[in-house]
């Protein structure tokens, strides 16, 4: 496994983590529809809740978030709706968790970015 799938799957297993102790169930992890992905899929009470996880070791590219580009908006709406058809839910929202891991590790949960 290379250096970036290993650090994307410790992203990953943090947001779950941080999901859960929030009260969130996980539902799915690296759900795939086609060629895209929806990284967790979990459930806030009654609402789907689709979450892409960014992860960096530093800032000094950007925040982690402002890497869910227009494009990548897309591929995950594809995502979602494809999950959506199988698993009909009226309520549901796109949730970002953004995790800077370096001397010390910062967590944000964007909600309904989309």
């Amino acid at each position: 496994m290379n250096i970036k799938t290993e650090r994307g799957k410790r992203g990953e297993q943090q947001a779950c983590r941080f999901l859960i102790t929030r009260g969130m169930r996980i539902i799915e992890r690296n759900w795939r529809y086609g060629k895209d992905e929806i990284d967790i899929i979990a459930r806030d009470k009654n609402m789907i809740v689709f979450v892409e996880v960014k992860y960096r070791t530093s800032p000094v590219f950007g925040y982690p978030e402002e890497s869910v580009t227009r494009q990548k908006q897309a591929c995950i709406r594809r995502a979602m709706l494809g999950y959506l058809a199988q698993n009909p839910s009226k309520s549901y929202r796109m949730d970002v968790i953004s995790i800077i891991e370096g001397e010390s590790r910062e967590i944000a949960h964007i909600k309904d970015v989309f």
